[in-house]
């Protein structure tokens, strides 16, 4: 099970800093940022992350008091607290922190930290206990929203505002009507977790939302071309094998 990380610091340079870092941990994978406390406090109530990486100098709510609020939450994810000050190490750990990494944060202490986690958290038992099949099954809950970025910011969207879903590359691509932003959840999490009578795999590299479908048009082989409802009236290939399950979900011969 991979790790579900989110950095929370004011600072962007710090925040692209410790996503480059956390590049090298295959069992890591950063799915939000936030610059503030409450921002962060909205997407961990949405999201299960295995662990945040907390800045403490953040303006309003600093960084120990967000760690205290998280204390007493069911599941609560581990708190690595990335500082550039050794003082508040000790208040640090009274608010129950896995490590207190000092910047520039260090690789091998970086490494540390997470294996604290995955000890901590049993990341790695072949059997899972009850505890980590709790989590588990946690990863697999509906989304009620999906975190993603545009311009280093991490926007909450409801599935209802999606239009379709694409990868490109190692980019997977949340499309509403007017904008489009990025996310570190992969296409199969995504169809996994949102609703199949809402969202349909057209193609191996899109996820539709069909109530946005405009038009279902035929193109060669017993492939389709769908045109969905954005500004630009997207055309979005269905495959041969996808072209009959949809037909089937629309009722057309």
């Amino acid at each position: 099970m991979k790790m579900r990380a989110l950095i929370i610091d004011d600072e962007s340079p710090a925040r692209k800093e410790l996503r480059f870092l956390l590049q090298a941990f295959d069992d890591v994978q950063v799915v939000g940022e936030a610059e503030n406390a409450l921002e962060a406090m909205e997407l961990i109530e949405n999201v299960p992350y295995t662990v945040i990486f907390l800045d403490i100098n953040m303006p309003g709510i600093n960084g120990l008091e967000l760690a205290k609020k998280l204390m007493d939450k069911e599941n609560a994810p581990a708190v690595i607290f990335t500082t550039a000050y050794e003082e508040y190490a000790f208040q640090a750990f009274n608010v129950h922190a896995y490590d207190y990494l000092l910047k520039p944060i260090n690789p091998k202490r970086l490494e540390e930290a997470i294996q604290t986690v995955r000890e901590r958290k049993k990341i790695n038992c072949p059997a899972p206990t009850k505890a980590t099949q709790q989590e588990e099954d946690a990863d697999l809950r509906p989304l009620e929203v999906i975190p993603a970025e545009q311009n280093t910011k991490t926007i909450l969207i409801r599935p209802e505002e999606i239009v379709y879903i694409s990868t490109d590359k190692d980019n997977v691509i949340i499309k509403t009507e007017t904008e489009t932003y990025l996310t570190r959840f992969t296409l199969k999490e995504l169809e996994a977790r949102l609703d199949p009578k809402m969202f349909f795999r057209t193609h191996r590299c899109y996820l539709v939302n069909l109530r946005k479908m405009r038009e279902l048009i035929p193109y060669f082989s017993g492939t389709y071309t769908a045109v969905v409802q954005d500004k630009e009236r997207t055309e979005v290939p269905v495959s041969r094998t996808q072209a009959r399950k949809l037909k089937d979900i629309l009722g057309i011969k």
